[in-house]
């Protein structure tokens, strides 16, 4: 593939587009993005707010610590956080700078203000609407279908920004149409690493600083040092620790580690899922940096690809996407061709379709791990002459039919889940269970 080519191009913007830095997990991270956007439209610290979201941020949010608050949860603490400390212009860093003395004025706050979440009754899956008061004027901010896509500024009723570009509908732009399996190989072969380098070496950098702190450390469920210690400690297989060190990664994350990750689809534990592993194998056999970068390129975009179908956000867990793309991303880097790299992934999407996301919490953890386990075994049913048929169950011919057919399930087949879980959370009441 030439760099002159469309689809280079996209996949390169593609990978600079969505492997950014993120601290912590990017649902309340949005949020207090949300809060710090807000109390800077405003001009002071608000003496109220009123949090509206999507069910699926609420869920999100729920159970996973805030980093840099001394271990605070949900939409409130987020909310604080945003407000008394947050740097709106560092977007997914935006609570990164608070120090452990400003812990006490987030508690502080957190009593004082007057803070309220409400249930958004909206069609769309990813929306956040805050409306601080304070000084006698008033601010909204509303972020909708990405973490950062701010499309309302308003303050005292007069909009300064409101954009409409956004819709609830599920629209894919352009350079993602371009997307498939074969091409995605193509690029990885003859990419310029030079043009990858840098975004690249920062998710190794990243990424595998906070897995190398999940297993040092005590974290949520401690799911990698926990496979570990099962599976023969330093001397387990390959396998075995590239999951337990995808798995600790999120383990720190959800604890609250206050490490930065490169995400990829928007979430922390994608981006730690579909390149951890890789990395893993890669310092096994004692690969090439370039070799190991073209295979992290490709199980980057493998995991687009098919967040591409699904969504932002989904009852459809997110990790399988990001252990499918590490298991073909695995496959490139041992050598294999194109045709055992589309196999990979179809036997694959086969094997993990129906994790449902409940939530951003210690379990994710687990979660990975299973996810990774389904993208290597993907790729080993296929070396031993095995793979999934069309007909066997969802699996349908050609691995990019394959990829839209899971990604439908995940966009419309799993909204009914998705709106049961929440209220199985939570105890709200989603629009469709008013009808």
């Amino acid at each position: 593939m030439r760099k002159d080519d469309p689809r280079y191009v996209a996949y390169l913007s593609l990978l600079q587009e969505e492997l950014v830095p993120a601290m912590g997990c990017t649902e309340p991270i949005a949020v207090a993005y949300a809060a710090a956007s807000a109390r800077d439209l405003l001009g002071c610290t608000p003496e109220s707010a009123v949090i509206r979201c999507s069910g699926s941020i609420i869920k999100n949010v729920k159970s996973v610590v805030v980093p840099n608050t001394g271990g605070l949860k949900g939409l409130e603490a987020a909310v604080a956080a945003g407000i008394v400390a947050g740097n709106a212009s560092k977007k997914l860093e935006v609570i990164a700078d608070i120090t452990p003395e400003q812990y006490p004025a987030i508690r502080g706050y957190l009593a004082a203000a007057d803070l309220k979440v409400e249930f958004l009754d909206t069609d769309r899956v990813f929306e956040i609407f805050i409306t601080v008061s304070g000084g006698g004027h008033t601010a909204d901010v509303r972020i909708t279908d990405t973490h950062t896509h701010v499309t309302l500024l308003r303050r005292d009723g007069l909009a300064i920004l409101e954009s409409t570009s956004a819709c609830a509908g599920h629209d894919i732009s352009p350079e993602r149409t371009l997307l498939n399996v074969a091409d995605i190989y193509d690029f990885a072969k003859s990419l310029d690493v030079e043009d990858v380098r840098e975004v690249l070496s920062r998710q190794v950098a990243y990424n595998m600083a906070i897995a190398e702190e999940g297993l040092a450390n005590p974290h949520g469920a401690n799911i990698g040092k926990t496979l570990l210690r099962f599976h023969g400690g330093d001397e387990a297989p390959v396998e075995i620790r590239a999951r337990a060190m995808a798995a600790a990664g999120s383990d720190a994350r959800m604890h609250g580690c206050s490490l930065p990750v490169i995400i990829n689809s928007g979430s922390g534990n994608q981006g730690i899922t579909v390149s951890v592993p890789v990395v893993v194998y890669a310092r096994n056999i004692g690969a090439p940096e370039e070799q190991m970068y073209r295979a992290l390129a490709l199980a980057n975009l493998i995991a687009i690809q098919q967040k591409t179908y699904i969504g932002t956000l989904s009852a459809f867990c997110g990790a399988v996407c990001a252990g499918i793309g590490t298991g073909a991303g695995i496959a490139f880097l041992l050598g294999e061709d194109v045709k055992t790299v589309a196999h990979t992934v179809a036997n694959a999407l086969a094997i993990l379709p129906g994790m449902v996301c409940d939530g951003a919490k210690a379990s994710c953890a687990a979660k990975i791990s299973q996810a990774v386990e389904a993208g290597i075994f993907g790729y080993q049913m296929y070396k031993n002459g095995q793979q999934f048929y069309a007909g066997d169950g969802l699996t349908v011919k050609g691995v990019d039919a394959n990829v839209e057919e899971v990604g439908r399930l995940g966009r419309e087949g799993m909204r009914e889940t998705n709106r049961e879980i929440i209220e199985m959370m939570l105890g709200y009441i989603t629009p469709a269970s008013r009808a």
